[in-house]
């Protein structure tokens, strides 16, 4: 029997390819170790002799450092995913980061614990913007967008393991099985294959990975950093009011908050947004529509998490949860980045921005601490949280549309 003229791969095997299978675990794994320091930092530094009244402090030092390593991380493992290919970041930085996360089980100090948390960083920060590039890439345009969302979603499913594993063990063996679940993810990638696209560009003379390409360049640049600035309201909600919500909470006179149920409630949350914005995207046939709806609506909630009144903790909880529904845009906006840029800079693009958002919880959190003793707990994040989401939606607004964007592109001098 003859093949049908007009036969097609179906949309089910084209989005189970092992390229994208292996991005979406690869995020798994980021995102567990990212969020299982929020979920075990208390644990953990008070098995370290922290005073009761310096969790805090050194808990923002700490994911300071790790933000710190992801800013760094983010620009060398860009411009390595553009020069020498995405497999080469997807192999190296898994290797870091499991490394990191077993030594995390090891630290008897604060300086230790400090050193692997940055390391750690640096290697977490590779593992998103290579997966996204690579699925883009092997994706036709008119699906990719389904994609994204599969490796979105099961990133923050890494998240919620986060949280029952370290409800499970201790906080030392939770970094030993995340180590190990980044060890065994590395076998896996032997089986996945190179970006056509990539390999393409690689066989001509355009420069790749120059980041000067993209500083140098007015219009680049302002791409750039509206893209960056887009993403700033989710980082606020994750970095700033789900990290220490039981200080937002202690403010509000609710007292008994975990830090660790918060934050998996906060990305079961994100689960069901980041599905439905990329549904609903690929329905309106629109990414800016849809991030618009998203940032105005995590801008309610954060108002509502803030100044609702509320004595019990299954209406704080329920609260977190709204809060990371309302931040599930986090895959359409890894997206744009990824589409606003040719194939030459898309990886350096892509791996930079997301990191350089999350980083921004560096000056978000000294904010915070600065606004604090005249403010207070509660007005300082509103204040923060009102002002990041003005500037994301202002961002949003210059940024082109990139739904139906042909990837197959390079930037020139």
């Amino acid at each position: 029997m003859s093949e049908l003229p007009n036969s097609r791969p179906s949309l089910l095997s084209q989005l189970l390819q092992v390229p994208v299978i292996v991005a979406a675990l690869g995020y798994l794994v980021d995102m567990y170790d990212l969020f299982l320091f929020s979920v075990v930092r208390v644990p953990s530094l008070k098995a370290l002799n922290v005073p009761t009244d310096q969790l805090l402090t050194e808990g923002i030092n700490l994911l300071n450092y790790q933000m710190a390593g992801m800013l760094i991380g983010g620009v060398l493992w860009g411009i390595i995913a553009d020069k020498k290919g995405r497999l080469s970041v997807l192999f190296g930085s898994i290797i870091m980061y499991s490394v990191a996360n077993i030594g995390n089980g090891f630290v008897t100090s604060l300086d230790q614990y400090a050193l692997l948390r940055f390391v750690a960083g640096v290697g977490l920060a590779g593992e998103l913007g290579a997966g996204i590039t690579l699925v883009t890439e092997v994706l036709p345009k008119e699906i990719r967008g389904y994609g994204t969302t599969l490796v979105a979603t099961l990133g923050v499913l890494g998240a919620i393991l986060a949280y029952f594993v370290a409800d499970l063990f201790a906080w030392r063996i939770s970094y030993f099985v995340g180590g190990g679940m980044g060890l065994l993810l590395l076998v896996l990638r032997f089986n996945v294959f190179e970006s056509g696209m990539f390999r393409q560009v690689k066989e001509n003379t355009v420069d790749r990975g120059n980041i000067l390409m993209i500083l140098t360049n007015g219009k680049r640049l302002t791409k750039y950093l509206m893209a960056i600035l887009v993403g700033l309201p989710i980082w606020f909600v994750v970095g700033i009011l789900i990290t220490f919500s039981p200080e937002f909470g202690a403010a509000k006179g609710i007292e008994g908050i975990n830090a660790g149920k918060a934050v998996m409630l906060a990305f079961s949350g994100q689960v069901a947004g980041d599905i439905v914005s990329g549904l609903l995207s690929q329905y309106l046939k629109s990414r800016k529509k849809v991030i618009r709806l998203f940032i105005v609506l995590s801008l309610a909630m954060v108002v509502g998490y803030l100044m609702i009144p509320m004595q019990d903790l299954f209406s704080f909880y329920l609260l977190c949860t709204l809060l990371g529904f309302c931040n599930g845009y986090w895959t359409l906006f890894i997206t744009i980045a990824a589409e606003l840029f040719g194939t030459n800079l898309r990886a350096t693009v892509a791996t930079t921005v997301p990191n350089f958002v999350r980083g921004a919880t560096i000056p978000l959190a000294a904010l915070f601490v600065s606004f604090k003793p005249d403010l207070g707990v509660i007005q300082s994040g509103l204040v923060i949280g009102a002002a990041t989401s003005l500037v994301a939606l202002l961002a949003l607004y210059f940024l082109e549309e990139t739904f139906t964007k042909d990837m197959n592109f390079v930037e020139k001098e």
